[in-house]
């Protein structure tokens, strides 16, 4: 079963710092048409917890609830186990395996046999990343991280929204590598990717928006105006 039911859709990345901000935001996003999850991440869940953030989320929707821990994977392997089970009240979780091969293994294993489903990302949307604009990151090591994981049998992948070029080649190597991958793109609007380029290039593809949304003055129509871009 995939994560999102809808082929294309938007996910609000929750990034505001209140449980009020947030039950305004999902109130006024969950019945749009297009919306297909809600992203979490430290802002809310270290003063909060996840449960609470969780429980606010919950009054409002049953859309997916994806944990974006702002970037997991980066420990030792034997960390794994301990990181899926402090998530599980949520439906999936982001891994960015910066840490190496051992780590990104181990921790994707342990998202399988805590039936945890796991979104992997490769290359980030900010420049200095890759060593060849100035990085500490391999330039060759997103594709690693994308082989091993599709690989293993991962199905959902984020690719960086605002490198369209370099999206749509980890988008060929991951498809050579696995069927009927579906991809998740932040990088969009406010860092400069465009929604509809993707949306023509790729079946099955969300596109992960927020300050876009959560700062505008009427947050239930600008939602609603990006979903028409899918």
């Amino acid at each position: 079963m995939p994560l999102i039911k809808l082929k294309k859709s938007i996910i609000i990345a929750c990034d505001v710092d209140s449980l009020e901000k947030l039950g305004k935001l999902v109130k006024a996003t969950c019945s749009v048409k297009g919306i297909g999850a809600y992203k979490i991440g430290f802002e809310l869940v270290i003063p909060f917890g996840m449960n609470e953030v969780v429980k606010t989320i919950r009054k409002c929707t049953r859309l997916p609830i994806i944990y974006d821990h702002q970037k997991a994977g980066t420990d030792i392997p034997e960390m794994g186990g301990k990181f899926m089970k402090a998530c599980k009240s949520v439906n999936t979780v982001i891994l960015f395996p910066q840490a190496g091969p051992e780590t990104e293994a181990a921790w994707i294993k342990a998202a399988q046999q805590a039936k945890m489903n796991v979104i992997i990302g490769g290359e980030m949307t900010h420049q200095a990343y890759l060593k060849e604009a100035g990085g500490f990151i391999d330039d060759n090591a997103p594709k690693r991280m994308y082989e091993i994981a599709a690989s293993m049998g991962v199905k959902d992948f984020v690719i960086p929204g605002n490198k369209p070029e370099r999206a749509m080649e980890y988008v060929k190597i991951i498809k050579n590598k696995i069927k009927n991958p579906v991809f998740y793109s932040p990088g969009l609007i406010a860092q400069g990717g465009s929604i509809s380029e993707f949306a023509r290039k790729l079946d099955s593809w969300h596109a992960i928006i927020g300050r876009a949304i959560y700062e505008a003055k009427d947050i239930k129509k600008a939602a609603g105006e990006f979903t028409k871009s899918l």
